[in-house]
């Protein structure tokens, strides 16, 4: 028997339509072409839910309902992704490790510095460093010297950011979804990554019992990074770092007005996406410019 799955056909597809797809079950999305899409969702039930809701958000695009017959589309999709390399960090999947990888380190081509070798597995609907916003996390991470330093990842989805922070010296990392699948997913690639020293919780940030960081990574959305401002703030330790992503451009204001009284120590774009690294101050005086820092952690 063959099975179906739950889709919807979107044209014209944009950046501001991907960000308002973030409030459904996603399963994963065909981009079979710059603006058509198609959608493909955890359920008939949560398909629709998506279509009355993104018809009245988004008028004058096309949204049609199919059910596309399984026919191993999955498989087929994940085939062609490749290795991502983003500053010293290559994710990559099992079938596309540079060659000579020994899985953490790999010698880099024409004469780069050698490349940390992070291996996930595709899953469908968790990330596996091709979006923007999991690009923009890794960078940020890079920009701190996490040596002997405590992270959480909230939204942990594939682990790639929590595992991502062991590789980069961070001693104690907790990786926190409320997707039991989507923690399935990152204990694959923790063995995957032989990774050890990494914890991996199921459960609703609100209410689970977690320690403060000294990193604390959130890649969510918009409107939910906004509603957990207070609780991620807790959970930073002092002198901590928030490292925010899965916002878009025209976000970032109502975001920091949310964070108050932290402040921008570090911002970054690459889509219409922008990731935040936010630092405690004493002050608030509205949107300030990106400050540099050579070592934040000094």
């Amino acid at each position: 028997m063959i099975r179906f799955w739950p889709a919807l056909d979107v044209r014209p597809a944009s950046e501001l339509l991907q960000a308002a797809l973030t409030d459904y079950d996603l399963v994963a999305i065909d981009e079979r072409s710059e603006d058509n899409w198609r959608v493909f969702f955890a359920s008939p039930a949560e398909r629709d839910r998506a279509h009355a809701g993104l018809r009245v958000e988004f008028p004058d695009v096309r949204l049609e309902p199919v059910d596309v017959p399984d026919e191993n589309w999955a498989a087929r999709s994940q085939a062609s992704l490749r290795a991502i390399r983003v500053g010293d960090i290559i994710v990559a999947p099992p079938w596309d490790v540079p060659a000579g990888a020994q899985r953490s380190n790999c010698p880099a081509a024409d004469g780069e510095p050698d490349a940390t070798v992070i291996v996930i597995h595709p899953s469908m609907g968790f990330g596996t460093g091709h979006h923007a916003t999991t690009r923009l996390c890794l960078a940020a991470l890079q920009r701190l010297d996490l040596r002997g330093r405590s992270v959480l990842d909230v939204g942990t989805g594939s682990g790639v950011l929590a595992i991502a922070a062991r590789f980069l010296g961070a001693t104690h990392v907790v990786g926190i979804d409320d997707d039991p699948d989507a923690v399935a997913s990152a204990r694959e690639n923790l063995e995957l990554n032989k990774v050890v020293d990494l914890t991996l919780v199921v459960g609703d940030l609100r209410s689970a019992d977690l320690d403060p960081a000294d990193v604390v990574v959130a890649n969510l959305t918009g409107g939910l990074l906004a509603s957990a401002a207070p609780r991620l703030q807790q959970l930073a330790a002092p002198g901590g770092r928030l490292i925010l992503s899965g916002l878009m451009v025209q976000e970032d204001a109502q975001t920091l007005r949310a964070f108050a009284p932290w402040t921008v120590e570090h911002r970054a774009e690459e889509d219409g996406w922008i990731s935040l690294t936010l630092t405690p101050e004493l002050s608030w005086v509205g949107w300030r410019s990106p400050v540099e820092t050579a070592d934040p952690f000094a």
